[in-house]
């Protein structure tokens, strides 16, 4: 194997709004904000889960979201109807409010932050 180029530091997503964007992920993860850089804020930054964990990092934009992401999270859930419930009242969405995923041996459902970012709660199958 040929030595790395880099490792993963930062996820970036990016908002028109990043201190709402930031606030909604801080309650998915459970973790708070780390910091920001910028006046008003360009870059939101959200604590790691772990130490080696990349972070999490809302990122200003002018412009809204339009088309299907090309990079999304899968966020691992104990109960997901729980965690859907509450990311619905957080401001998120299920993006196919009648189908869940099966294949492969995981289960998935698809789900949408305030912004419209996709990304797919994982849970026990069956």
């Amino acid at each position: 194997m040929s030595p790395r180029i880099g490792r993963l530091g930062w996820i970036q997503i990016d908002s028109t709004d990043p201190e709402r964007l930031a606030a909604f992920w801080t309650v998915v993860l459970g973790v708070e904000i780390e910091g920001r850089l910028g006046t008003p804020p360009q870059f939101v930054n959200l604590h790691k889960q772990h130490p080696d964990a990349p972070f999490v990092s809302f990122q200003r934009v002018p412009e809204t979201k339009t088309v299907k992401n090309r990079v999304h999270l899968d966020i691992v859930v104990d109960d997901v109807e729980v965690a859907t419930s509450r990311i619905v009242g957080l401001g998120g969405r299920r993006r196919r409010p009648d189908a869940d995923f099966n294949e492969y041996g995981f289960c998935w459902r698809t789900m949408a932050d305030p912004e419209g970012n996709e990304f797919c709660l994982i849970f026990k199958c069956g």
